[in-house]
């Protein structure tokens, strides 16, 4: 399950899917004497599964920073990469949550289903990333009994995020897991749609650069100072 697009069309942006060549895949290892006897992650790229982009860490050396969050069989592990562009073949943005229902487990299935009904109510585009994202993505058992639903809602300065994350509580109250997730700007501008819930005046604002905390209503119009 993947929406490749090719590298240079667009930044590539936090939750973004990022494949790797095998070729590139086997010259990390070579550097990563950690990894390299791991036959899981030694054949991760030749299966066609993706890592994910995440947020580099200062002092890291030059390159595309990404990560690999192994199933709890093994270990629940959560790696720190760091790929070449040349390596990169297609990145995709994370399944989206009808695609990713099959995979979920089948109590999730009516939550999953008003969110999804939700999401076309306020022309909101609803993807899933975490547990549920990566047992679609490669069929590993990567979801337990305790597992949360990570949702990315895509937003746009016309959507009423107020009304949007009251929706969302509400769907919470009768589902079977907890609603964990995100409001995503098109800027890849993000919050957590609880903390937005709450109501408090400032918000904690990611993006692919960094974490800052933010006035409540310029996140909503968009704006990045006032």
């Amino acid at each position: 399950m993947s929406w490749p697009c090719k590298p240079g069309e667009r930044p590539i942006g936090r939750h973004d899917l990022v494949f790797v060549s095998p070729g590139g895949w086997r010259a990390m290892l070579a550097t990563r004497g950690d990894l390299a006897a791991d036959p899981l992650v030694a054949r991760w790229s030749d299966r066609g599964w993706p890592t994910i982009r995440r947020r580099a860490v200062p002092g890291e050396a030059s390159g595309v920073a990404l990560g690999l969050p192994l199933p709890p069989s093994a270990g629940k592990k959560r790696l720190c990469l760091l790929l070449q562009s040349d390596d990169i073949t297609s990145i995709a943005r994370p399944p989206l949550l009808n695609d990713a229902r099959a995979s979920a487990p089948r109590a999730w299935w009516p939550a999953l289903d008003r969110l999804d009904e939700l999401g076309s109510c306020h022309s909101v585009e609803a993807r899933v990333f975490g547990s549920l994202a990566w047992r679609a993505l490669t069929g590993l058992d990567y979801l337990t009994d305790r597992s949360d639903l990570d949702l990315l809602l895509a937003v746009d300065r016309d959507t009423d995020l107020d009304r949007l994350v009251t929706n969302v509580a509400a769907i919470e109250t009768d589902a079977p897991m907890r609603l964990d997730g995100e409001l995503m700007r098109e800027d890849g501008a993000a919050v957590n749609w609880r903390e937005f819930h709450s109501g408090a005046g400032e918000v904690l604002v990611k993006d692919i650069e960094g974490i800052r905390l933010q006035d409540r209503e310029l996140f909503i119009s968009g704006r990045t100072r006032p």
